[in-house]
């Protein structure tokens, strides 16, 4: 049996009855946050070095902040700020924009410029399994609330949160409940994690499929049948123009309309890496792949000494706003479900290096999309170049994978990749398609 996770949204149908409480929760978040977040910063000053979520769990567990939400809770808005500080660190050397992680409060100010007050916003809390308790039967959960947050800090008191689901589904096995505010909705709702547990899917077969993520193209998939696809990034490089645009035109940054730009522009970026891993996965069964190769995101960002690589203003733009450590990861769940392992391997000199001859140049790459060798005298698309050796895992010197490409085999598909554009309605349609039906 295979173990899947599955994430369901559930309105909240007693809102006016709990939303205080999860309000109170959702500060203490917060506030939580904001003094871990105060820790690491002194941390990172004295030593140059940022604690870990095991290190803010000893520092903190004692303090009063922690115990305003139950400790499974208290302890995931930690584990929730290491990954935030990680991740900016990997940031800061080739962006330097790059900020580290803010602190979760709003000031007010008087005409003076005095502050009067600060406002933490509701931050989403997460409760696990020992914290949840699930009355599947009447659509109810029952959360356990932070010691200071109880009439008696050893008492069991709970928040009894009733839900509605959409028709068809059915909550079972919950692993995890979080609490989340929709500002432009102005209530809570509910993020039930469910374990459901699938027959084993059997691999499509045994052939190897290599993904190269890109900037202009975000995904080049090559296939050891000789064929390959592109899926150009478009339509997340539109929306990385115009959101931040229109949210910039917004009078007030936390105002209502810039929190709807906000989401709706998370939402069709989530929606845009689950359609493309949905069809590649599709593409991949139809191919008899039993295996993915992708391009390890350390190597997207790094160069041969471990430094993070330059690509620009706009480049690094695009690099660090585009999530490509979030798409493996929605990738290997989709893969999983069909019976197909997605491994990471290195793409260290994959883009300079002929997949037909196995020679390497770096002025083989005479454009950002063609590659030339001269070996041969072939041209072909560069970024399905450095999916095919990706498929073929160059790197691995002890792998028989890491021939060049068999003599036998023709070039022509390397130059003439199939071309899928992402269409908000349909997902990933043909490219011919899509520019058939724009008005």
């Amino acid at each position: 049996m295979l173990e899947v996770h599955r994430t369901h949204r559930a309105k909240i149908r007693n809102h006016g009855q709990v939303e205080d409480s999860l309000d109170r929760h959702g500060w203490s978040a917060s506030k939580l946050w904001n003094v871990a977040n105060y820790h690491s910063r002194q941390v990172w000053e004295e030593t140059g070095e940022i604690p870990d979520h095991g290190d803010l769990k000893d520092e903190l567990k004692g303090h009063s902040k922690y115990k305003g939400l139950h400790s499974q809770s208290s302890q995931r808005v930690l584990e929730e700020l290491a990954e935030a500080f990680n991740s900016w660190y990997g940031k800061r050397k080739s962006d330097n924009r790059a900020n580290p992680p803010g602190y979760r409060k709003k000031n007010y100010y008087d005409d003076d410029g005095n502050r009067v007050h600060e406002e933490h916003p509701r931050s989403t809390v997460t409760w696990k399994q020992n914290g949840i308790r699930h009355d599947r039967k009447n659509n109810r959960v029952r959360l356990s609330k932070g010691a200071s947050h109880k009439e008696h800090p050893k008492a069991w008191e709970y928040i009894l949160v009733e839900y509605e689901m959409r028709p068809g589904v059915t909550v079972e096995n919950v692993q995890q409940v979080r609490a989340v505010y929709d500002k432009a909705k102005k209530r809570w709702e509910l993020h039930l994690v469910c374990k459901d547990e699938i027959e084993t899917p059997t691999a499509p077969g045994n052939e190897t499929a290599g993904v190269d993520l890109g900037i202009c193209n975000f995904a080049a998939v090559a296939y050891s049948t000789e064929q390959a696809d592109l899926y150009p990034g478009n339509r997340l490089k539109q929306d990385g123009y115009y959101f931040p645009k229109e949210i910039a035109k917004c009078e007030d940054s936390g105002g209502k309309r810039a929190t709807r730009l906000h989401a709706k522009w998370s939402e069709r970026r989530t929606h845009f890496f689950h359609s493309l891993a949905k069809h590649i996965v599709e593409r991949c069964v139809k191919q008899e792949v039993g295996r993915i190769n992708v391009g390890k995101l350390a190597d997207v960002r790094e160069d041969e000494n471990g430094n993070s690589k330059n690509w620009g203003k706009h480049g690094n733009l695009d690099l660090h706003g585009w999530a490509f450590d979030r798409f493996p990861n929605i990738l290997e769940y989709k893969g999983k479900v069909k019976g197909i392992e997605v491994v990471e391997v290195s793409e260290r000199d994959t883009s300079k290096t002929c997949c037909v001859c196995g020679r390497e140049d770096d002025s083989q790459r005479v454009e950002r999309g063609l590659y030339v060798c001269e070996e041969h005298n072939d041209a072909f698309n560069a970024d399905v170049n450095g999916a095919e050796n990706i498929r073929l895992d160059i790197n691995e010197s002890n792998s028989e994978s890491s021939a060049s490409l068999d003599e036998d085999r023709s070039t022509g598909w390397l130059a003439q990749p199939s071309v899928y554009l992402h269409d908000l309605t349909r997902g990933f349609q043909p490219w011919a398609e899509v520019v058939d039906c724009k008005p």
